[in-house]
């Protein structure tokens, strides 16, 4: 049997990779014979390298970059089908890398995206792919910009800076230095949030919090974002700062965008980059889960993507949760079968802490069931 294992994370608990390799091992308990296929999936947060690298023929480039707080950071990207440069926000500018006592949007920056992108550009890449979950930036894509090459001043006419509290001083910008290689580049940013740049849903009021910000800061940023935005727009002639997503990662999806970038399904994007449709097209199962299911599983969400992938090719799919809730008839729908993996009256903690054995039980379970039918 040819079986492909395609989980989510169980957030918290177990990343997309440790869950895929916790059902291969309950699989080939089974039966060993069975041939396992691993496409842990990811939402463009932390783990998408991981899980990209895992899944394809692709090649790590380590690289000294600026973090996020303005200091050289080592951290890495990745190259795929030779020409393809796979950039995680979370790895470069990421919430994780600052510690509590230091965040605060005024002292981050995107800088150091844009000088993976131009390092990317160097070993010959014409695409890029990016990851925008966990940033711990608010300066709507100025640092990653102005690494690039656009310049930008304020009204006295001096440069401003590349951190966030150098957006609120923006009065002008010029593309016309950036690099012109990124004209001859596709763009695609694995995006799932619909926030726009500014407003009471925007990058600043929904993110801002956890990212450090003040009440005061709130307020002064969603103002700042908002000017800044009119000034790249009234440069390029088009309007971005409403397109569902130009709020992702501090406004990073809203510069993206005035690259030319497609703001696309994190999990469908994900999903094509590790060729997942190819793998399903040939299996006999599919497997997928993550931490908590309901009907907005199907909204998006990884594992109703896959689910719909497996159902396009007539192949069973089966997914294991840490707990179901919400309609469970719309999740009949999309997949064959679904089950939680808690097997026993259990605590929140309990359930994430024996997430593992968990998993690796009902996994099990469901592959002795489906062997047994097969027999008979």
């Amino acid at each position: 049997m040819n079986i492909v294992v395609a989980p989510d994370s169980f957030k918290g608990s177990l990343t997309s990779i440790e869950a895929s390799e916790i059902m291969k091992k309950a699989i080939r308990s089974i039966d060993s014979t069975y041939e396992v296929t691993l496409k842990p999936m990811a939402d463009g947060g932390e783990g998408t390298l991981h899980s990209l690298l895992l899944s394809t023929e692709g090649q790590q480039i380590p690289i000294t970059c600026t973090g996020p707080l303005g200091d050289e950071i080592d951290t890495a990207y990745a190259i795929v089908n030779s020409s393809t440069a796979i950039i995680e926000c979370a790895s470069v500018a990421g919430l994780v890398q600052v510690p509590h006592t230091k965040r605060n949007p005024d002292l981050t920056t995107t800088f150091g995206l844009g000088e993976i992108m131009i390092d990317a550009l160097d070993k010959g890449c014409t695409s890029f792919v990016f990851g925008l979950g966990g940033s711990a930036t608010n300066d709507g894509g100025l640092g990653m910009l102005i690494a690039l090459g656009m310049r930008a001043w304020d009204e006295n006419g001096n440069k401003v800076g590349p951190f966030g509290k150098d957006v609120h001083r923006v009065e002008m910008v010029d593309f016309s230095k950036i690099d012109s290689r990124l004209l001859n580049t596709d763009i695609q940013v694995a995006c799932d949030v619909d926030n726009p740049l500014c407003g009471e849903r925007g990058a600043t009021k929904v993110y801002g919090p956890q990212k450090g910000a003040t009440d005061k800061q709130l307020e002064q940023y969603d103002i700042a974002l908002n000017k800044y935005g009119d000034v790249l727009e009234g440069v390029h002639g088009r309007y971005y700062q409403n397109i569902p997503g130009a709020g992702a990662a501090g406004g990073l999806g809203f510069a993206l965008m005035t690259l030319g970038a497609d703001l696309v399904s994190g999990a469908e994007l994900l999903a094509e980059a590790m060729n997942v449709e190819s793998a399903i097209k040939g299996a006999d199962l599919v497997l997928t889960g993550e931490g908590q299911s309901d009907e907005q599983t199907l909204y998006g969400k990884a594992p109703g993507y896959i689910a719909s992938l497996a159902q396009k090719h007539h192949v069973p799919v089966v997914l294991l949760s840490g707990s179901l809730d919400g309609d469970l008839d719309k999740l009949r729908e999309r997949f064959t079968g679904y089950f939680s993996i808690v097997n026993k009256p259990l605590t929140l903690e309990a359930c994430m802490e024996n997430a593992d054995e968990l998993l690796y039980e009902q996994t099990k379970q469901v592959i002795h069931l489906l062997q047994n039918i097969m027999k008979g």
